[in-house]
């Protein structure tokens, strides 16, 4: 009898443990690709969610969603908004049917559960949320725009002037002011929310606190059009009685004063703000809280604030407890009322602060001069505690290189971008700017000491850190390998990533601070290896078809705050710039499976490829910026090695085959067709002009020249070994040197990639000693440089050329997606091992889950460690040296071990 309860305890066990191993659950419900978010712009938003699976080969068969306005009804699997019942299907992306009562202001609920191909069902999901934003100029409750005074409209320079502006225009100081309102709540709140907006930049205070953590909000638009607004839960900040709301406001890239470094100059308006407070109370009832003419207003204690200049303030200036209840604003001004653009809800995630530098060394200059060496170029801004007396004033000078004495040097980035503190003598006092930043790893302050000097004249620096201000994107992948200096190359790239990402990939944190859109989709694939960009992509597609002109141009800095008409409009107009528009929601679309990017766009698309067919000529285009920044015997700029009109009409050609592939998703036939014919007859012009049939090569043979027909498939068939052959005989003959620039590193790489020759990627970029990642490396660079040569007179922080980041995950550990598939449903891994490198591993979080891949060498055997997420199958492809078939697999863990 013993033993049969043993046999039955036995039993129950593996049952239990089977029932665990086939356990299926829900996680990371997300809405618009975000975790609960507020502020959301539309009645039909995009649900996602994850599936996590202790079976293999995982795939999900139906799903259903719960969707309620009351929290409390999803608690009993209830909902009173949308209830989809079962659902048969494996897309874990589900938009919202028109037909349900979406409101504006309001807050949902969710929650889901899905079946697998087993019918086995989960349990619903935790419960998420989204609160909707504001859609219509009505849904702001008569909110004004308000301001400290009006800039007239004669002193309005839009667009902005590029460089320094007209001299009889003159410093043009403007005022930066603080608004304040009491209001009263004499019962339980439910629910409070801000929805808001400052231009240039605002930071908000509730009784005294900032509300919300972000830095730079609104992210960057072009204003004449468009401003974003910030939407904020304030529910625990909000108390029964008095409260005391407050705004700051800085002047970012709405108006730019002519004093001080600037690469522009101009004045959309001067400093404004408008804001509704939503307070929803536990009896159903609500209030609305607006900006009007009952707000008061002051200046600031800042008192100079300039998006390329820097930012000065007076604490002598502070009014004490200005944003707190019980202060008397009786001395303090009505506010004007005044306009502004069209309101949208802001996309992407917040600028944050990520990072705090502390000093690893620093250095007397002499008394009162110090310099401080942070180790690491990044984009940010100084934080400072510090005693001394009243009237004391501390400047600071970031700045990413040193002159020979010593000294920052800010020639080339930009200067002078400065940082003033002027001391109210209160103890110790802490500061850091709000409304400006820049690129440094050096601090330079005058007129303050270290507190363990021997200068008591001085105000005694407490603390001196360099905050590092970015987009708060989440992180979406991890890289590392057996390779220190690709190790270090990885981190070289993502540090310039990371300096760039604010509200627009820019091109360099300082002298410049632009949405050069080059770097959008040359980088995009690397970028989104490392962080979930998806909302953000939104946003950058937003601003392109609010910037595209008239006759279809998009220009090649967006927000487009000056026009680049000088050298012959290059500048402004360049087909492998504004090709952006066309290129990047393809890839967009290829990473997600979401077409919204594709339907939104497809007519911002269309316009842009219509403007390139005005300026074409038989088929070839013969303006544009080339390859910006290659390698070549003169100080880089123009393309030296590489033909004008070949860049531009393989682009023409791209562009073309990418709209025929988009039509056909969008079930347009008839344009797909046309597009067709159109690209073939560009392929044929292209091929006519620039391919030689005797020397089988493209335009001067460099490297760029070949392998940008070699990636856009330009080449015909029987040429392809050829030409390939010529683009690895140009890179051997120049001892393994590259020379492409910034359109065409990345071809090059993808080109070599495709082919299976990832040994000359490696050859190319695992060295110091010439040009390039190892180069930069070696000469001292913390983040990726402006040029190959890391010269010290451009930027030494830009991303423009990281594109051997995207390499590191698709072609060294070898991640990838079959031809044709989307979302990485049909997942391929096929890691190319070169030279030396003994490991490599690397994590991507698609859209389905988490992708891993880890492969080792050790003697003769290749062991590689592989996880795919559920709702996914992969085929993995193993070395050519190892000679092993392809295996398929679905989701969960494997392990392979071959040898040679």
């Amino acid at each position: 009898m013993k033993q049969f309860g043993l046999v039955l305890f036995f039993v129950w066990s593996m049952g239990q443990l089977n029932a665990q191993l086939a356990f299926l659950r829900v996680l990371n419900p997300r809405c618009e690709y975000t975790v609960n978010p507020i502020g959301i712009e539309t009645a039909q938003p995009l649900l996602t969610w994850e599936i996590q699976a202790f079976e293999k080969n995982t795939m999900q068969a139906a799903y259903r969603i719960l969707v309620s306005d009351d929290s409390a009804l999803l608690v009993n699997d209830k909902a009173n908004i949308w209830d989809s019942k079962k659902v048969t299907g494996s897309d874990n992306q589900q938009v919202l049917p028109k037909s349900l009562f979406i409101k504006p202001a309001t807050k949902y609920y969710w929650k889901v559960m899905v079946w697998d191909q087993k019918g086995q069902e989960s349990s619903f999901s935790k419960p998420a949320s989204w609160r909707t934003g504001l859609w219509s100029a009505g849904d702001w409750k008569g909110a004004r725009w308000i301001a400290y005074s009006e800039l007239p409209d004669s002193n309005r320079y839009v667009p902005l002037m590029h460089g320094s502006g007209k001299k009889e225009w003159g410093k043009r100081p403007d005022v930066l002011p603080l608004f304040r309102k009491n209001i009263t709540v004499t019962k339980d709140i439910k629910a409070a929310t801000v929805f808001i907006s400052g231009l240039g930049h605002f930071e908000m205070s509730i009784n005294g606190s900032k509300v919300g953590d972000h830095f730079l909000d609104p992210g960057w638009t072009q204003y004449a059009k468009q401003a974003q607004y910030v939407t904020f839960d304030i529910t625990d900040q909000l108390r029964n009685g008095t409260n005391a709301l407050g705004v700051m406001l800085g002047n970012g890239f709405y108006y730019i004063p002519g004093e001080r470094y600037r690469k522009m100059t101009g004045a959309y308006g001067y400093p404004k703000m408008i804001a509704r407070v939503l307070v929803e109370y536990a009896d159903g009832t609500t209030d609305n809280i607006v900006s009007d003419t009952s707000w008061k207003t002051a200046p600031s204690p800042v008192y100079f604030s300039s998006i390329y200049g820097g930012e000065d303030y007076d604490a002598n200036l502070e009014k004490k407890g200005w944003d707190k209840m019980g202060f008397n604003d009786a001395a303090w001004q009505n506010v004007v009322t005044t306009t502004g653009p069209e309101l949208v809800a802001q996309l992407g995630m917040p600028v944050k602060l990520m990072q705090r530098f502390t000093p690893v060394s620093q250095k007397k200059l002499k008394p009162g001069v110090w310099v401080y060496d942070l180790g690491q170029n990044f984009s940010g801004i100084p934080y400072i505690e510090v005693h001394g007396k009243k009237g004391d004033t501390i400047r600071i000078m970031p700045a990413e290189l040193l002159t020979d004495s010593g000294t920052a040097n800010q020639k080339h980035t930009g200067s002078p971008h400065i940082y003033t503190y002027v001391l109210k003598g209160d103890g110790i006092e802490r500061w850091n700017p709000r409304f400006s930043y820049y690129g440094f790893r050096y601090l330079q302050v005058v007129g303050a000491e270290p507190k363990e000097s021997a200068y008591k004249e001085y105000p005694a620096i407490q603390k001196i850190e360099g905050w590092h201000l970015r987009n708060s994107a989440a992180v979406n992948g991890s890289f590392r390998s057996s390779s220190d200096l690709f190790n270090k190359t990885h981190q070289l790239i993502q540090w310039a990533l990371n300096s760039n990402f604010t509200s627009v990939f820019t091109d360099c944190p300082h002298r410049e601070k632009l949405g050069w859109q080059e770097q959008v989709h040359l980088m995009g694939n690397g970028i989104q290896h490392n962080y979930d960009i998806v909302s953000f992509a939104h946003k950058i597609m937003r601003d392109i078809r609010t910037q595209q002109l008239a006759d279809g141009l998009v220009p090649a800095t967006i927000p487009e705050f000056t026009e680049m008409h000088f050298a012959d409009g290059y500048f402004r107009d360049s087909p492998e710039w504004g090709s952006t528009a066309i290129i990047f929601p393809w890839y967009m679309y290829q990473w997600t499976g979401d077409k919204r990017l594709l339907t939104e766009n497809y007519n911002t698309m269309q316009r842009y490829f219509k403007y390139l067919q005005s300026k074409d000529s038989s088929f070839i285009l013969m303006h544009g910026l080339s390859d910006w920044y290659d390698l070549g015997p003169n100080r880089p700029g123009f393309s030296q090695l590489t033909p004008m009109g070949l860049t531009a009409t393989a682009y023409y050609y791209y562009d073309a085959h990418l709209l025929e592939q988009v039509a056909r998703v969008l079930g347009r036939t008839e344009d797909a067709g046309m597009y067709q014919k159109i690209a073939s007859d560009i392929k044929v012009a292209f091929n006519k002009k620039y391919f030689n049939p005797a020397t089988k090569q493209y335009g001067s043979g460099s490297q760029t020249s070949n392998a940008i027909p070699l990636f856009m498939k330009l080449v015909e068939p029987q040429d392809y070994d050829a030409v390939l052959a010529h683009l690895i005989e140009d890179i051997r003959s120049k001892d393994n040197r590259l020379t492409a620039g910034d359109i065409g590193y990345r071809y090059v790489i993808k080109a070599l990639e495709a082919a299976g020759r990832s040994d000359v990627i490696y050859d190319m970029n695992s060295r110091s000693d010439v040009p390039g990642y190892g180069y930069q490396l070696a000469k001292g660079a913390t983040a990726l440089t402006e040029s190959w040569q890391a010269l010290p007179n451009v930027s030494n922080n830009h991303f423009m050329l990281g594109h051997l980041m995207e390499w590191f995950y698709t072609g060294l550990c070898g991640i990838g997606q079959a031809s044709g598939s989307v979302g990485f449903k049909d997942i391929e891994i096929k890691p190319q091992p070169v030279g030396d490198i003994k490991d490599a591993k690397a994590t991507y979080h698609s859209v389905n889950g988490l992708i891993s891949v880890n492969w080792k060498i050790e003697g003769n055997s290749f062991n590689l460690s592989v996880a795919i997420p559920p709702n996914s199958k992969a085929t993995i492809y193993f070395p050519a040296e190892y000679k092993k078939q392809p295996v398929e697999i679905g989701s969960g863990a494997y392990q392979f071990s071959i040898k040679k």
